[in-house]
């Protein structure tokens, strides 16, 4: 099922919680909504849910209008962060809680509830698990639950609100993958909320990247992260570092630095100051006098990936320089120079 909003705008008094949102989710499409706190994800998703009213816009699915259709109507799936399962009731008595509270005449047949109860619980890996209760079970066991209870409705849209949040590292590795193969095998069009950009960028079809309530940038996981439209989308994902100078129309010059540096994507003005922003593995250590001037302000390694901290002359900050890990690390202290081997130059 599509999903299309038209100009969504919510205010809680003063502040501009969404404002001006337009998206359009295609059928069994996986989008992530990524930013920081207070940027409006969770706002949105439950604008969708029908657990918030707008101030203004449209919410479509496919072709109805379910701007004024209550929670029920919308018929919409949503796993919450924190699982929100009852305590008193085992698994498969969670799972089947949608299905049991809906009016006589739509409710499915109890033998109907318990197979698709039976089928919900082995497609989420439960399977014997269906007569324990929450309290017995790990993080990762519950939020599959959670999942499964969401899935019992056969939902039109699939929400999912920090579904990973609660749960430690590894397990949260573990249930991005398995997320994405169970997304991939019903097929359901989903939205989730996080604010983790490598869990977006691992799990997304595409990602819309939020910020002070309005829609920053929609892309592929590649495209925001390699052709970002605002200074704010390349900050917020992935490492970066910034050097100030002048961008030219024949490339970016730093002040007390005689080479010019070239420019590989240039967004707003083509010339007058500006900020270089570069990835780790956009620099390199130069082997000659021609580089940037800076100073080894630390180091470390992680697994393969080596990473020297630099701060350059005349700079304010910290710019990480991802080096390859046969490369001799230079020590704290030490005077280097810096080869920019590409970079987006943010004019205005």
């Amino acid at each position: 099922m599509q999903l299309v909003l038209e100009g969504l705008e919510k205010k809680f008094g003063e502040v501009d919680a969404l404002r001006d949102v337009h998206l359009h989710v295609a059928s069994g499409e996986l989008i992530a909504l990524l930013g920081p706190s207070g940027s409006g994800k969770t706002t949105l998703l439950r604008a969708i849910a029908g657990l918030l009213p707008i101030d203004a816009g449209r919410i479509r699915f496919g072709s109805t209008d379910a701007t004024e259709l209550s929670l029920r109507e919308r018929r919409v799936g949503f796993v919450f962060q924190h699982y929100a399962l009852f305590k008193h009731l085992t698994v498969a008595e969670n799972i089947a809680f949608g299905l049991e509270s809906q009016p006589r005449s739509e409710r499915p047949a109890t033998s109907v509830i318990h197979a698709r109860v039976e089928d919900l619980l082995a497609r989420m890996q439960l399977g014997g698990l269906g007569g324990r209760y929450p309290e017995q079970l790990s993080g990762g066991q519950r939020q599959r639950v959670a999942l499964a209870r969401a899935l019992a409705i056969d939902p039109r849209l699939l929400l999912l609100d920090e579904p990973f949040g609660a749960l430690d590292a590894q397990v949260r590795v573990d249930l991005r993958r398995w997320l994405r193969q169970v997304h991939d095998d019903t097929g359901h069009t989903t939205v989730f909320v996080t604010h983790d950009q490598e869990e977006a960028l691992e799990l997304a079809d595409r990602v819309v990247v939020f910020h002070q309530g309005r829609i920053e940038q929609v892309g592929t996981p590649d495209e925001v992260y390699r052709e970002p439209k605002t200074r704010f989308v390349f900050e917020f994902i992935g490492r970066g570092g910034r050097i100030d100078g002048q961008l030219l129309p024949e490339g970016f010059r730093i002040p007390g630095v005689e080479a010019l540096i070239p420019v590989a994507r240039r967004v707003g003005p083509i010339s007058g100051a500006a900020g270089l922003h570069v990835r780790p593995h956009e620099l390199a250590l130069a082997s000659d006098d021609k580089g940037l001037p800076a100073e080894v302000r630390g180091t470390r390694r992680i697994g393969a990936r080596q990473t020297v901290e630099v701060s350059v002359a005349g700079q304010g900050g910290i710019i990480e320089v991802d080096l390859d890990a046969r490369t001799p690390l230079p020590q704290r202290g030490e005077r280097v120079r810096l080869q920019a081997l590409g970079g987006v130059a943010f004019g205005g």
